[in-house]
């Protein structure tokens, strides 16, 4: 009999020994030391709770919206490129799972599954998130192709504007296409379940790209194309075209200091993501939830805060909703569940989640997360 899966770590190594490595390494890592990527989840893990007893808690919901949509939990799929080489068709299969959980779902421009791929398999909207590159043309196409699919929220990435050197990717050979190395040829013999998976699916391109862009047919001119195309030279006045162009409702993701949430709630944005790239970026920035409150405090009232960085379980998700965050992004954690078990992991990954976060909120004494604010958390006194 095999063992039940408990928790998001549990997910984790079944998705360790069934993902090749150099996807394994792209999706668990930071950029350089990994200093920032460790301090999300490490500085998350030191808030600890109070425990209330004797208080009527038969009667829970962890039921919220986000942006005006209502949740299951305040808890969003984080964009993430490349889902689908972690497993074959890994963003139409979170993108079913995040329905039927009821949690929205973030389709990245740097998907495998394309925007119209997901949504001839889903039957309600879920967002798309937004790389500024530098070919505006391409840009205001895939704008269209998102209002097309029905996409019910635009996620504007603003912390993308040169890439951050990962290590493991350098080691691993990671590259587009991947680089057939003795090596990671070896590791994909060891990982036949992957490989039967990626045999049976036409969904081994970046499908948002490739046959979008003229002279991108193949992986070998996608990346020669993508090298060129993050923008340096992204400003504000960029995301005001890009409002303008979408029309709906828009979020901000990337936000580490307050100045720049200010600039977010001037440029009319619905929401912003308190965000470090999850410690893909630059290494030695705080990690958000230590910069979480300062950004609400600030903020809070004019526009809503959401964060990600390190949600693995959740209490987390209690904890960033305790400093004002009204949703918590998973990245690694769906990864992790996609990678294990496909739809099915994905699922257990959000079950596991919701228990937590029930749980969790019970024993504070709190039946509904309007009671949940900074009082549930525990502050040494001296």
């Amino acid at each position: 009999m095999s063992r039940p899966i408990a928790c998001i770590e549990d997910l984790r190594k079944i998705a360790k020994r069934r993902v090749p490595k150099m996807f394994y390494d792209y999706a668990d890592s930071g950029s350089w030391t990994e200093s920032t990527y460790r301090a999300n989840s490490d500085d998350l893990d030191k808030i600890k709770f109070r425990q209330r007893v004797a208080i009527d808690i038969d009667k829970r919901s962890v039921a919220s919206k986000i942006i005006g949509e209502e949740v299951s939990m305040p808890v969003a799929i984080a964009p993430t490129g490349n889902t689908g080489m972690i497993h074959a068709d890994g963003e139409i299969l979170a993108a079913r799972a995040a329905e039927r959980f009821g949690v929205p779902f973030t389709l990245s421009t740097m998907s495998i599954c394309s925007i119209e791929d997901v949504a001839a398999a889903t039957n309600k909207p879920f967002w798309f998130q937004l790389y500024v590159l530098r070919d505006r043309e391409f840009i205001a196409g895939l704008i269209n192709r998102a209002k097309q699919a029905g996409c019910s929220a635009l996620v504007i990435t603003v912390d993308l504007q040169i890439m951050g050197q990962r290590h493991k990717d350098i080691y691993n050979g990671l590259s587009t296409p991947p680089k057939p190395t003795i090596l990671n040829m070896l590791d994909l013999a060891r990982r036949p379940h992957w490989v039967m998976g990626m045999m049976g699916t036409r969904h081994r391109q970046f499908g948002n790209i490739v046959g979008h862009v003229k002279g991108v047919t193949d992986m070998s001119s996608l990346a020669e194309w993508t090298a060129k195309q993050f923008d340096p030279r992204l400003s504000w006045d960029d995301v005001a075209w890009i409002k303008e162009q979408w029309g709906g409702k828009i979020i901000i993701k990337g936000i580490q200091e307050v100045e720049d949430a200010r600039r977010a709630v001037d440029s009319g944005a619905d929401a912003l993501i308190v965000s470090n790239h999850g410690g893909r970026q630059l290494d030695g920035a705080p990690s958000s939830i230590r910069v979480l409150p300062e950004i609400v405090k600030a903020v809070g009232d004019q526009i809503e805060v959401h964060m990600d960085g390190g949600i693995r379980s959740g209490q987390d998700v209690l904890r960033a909703y305790a400093f004002g965050a009204k949703a918590a992004y998973i990245r690694r954690a769906y990864l992790w569940g996609i990678g294990a078990m496909g739809e099915a992991g994905l699922t257990r990954c959000l079950e596991i989640i919701h228990k937590e976060l029930d749980l969790t909120m019970a024993f504070c004494g709190k039946c509904d997360l309007a009671q949940v604010d900074e009082s549930i958390l525990w502050k040494e006194t001296t």
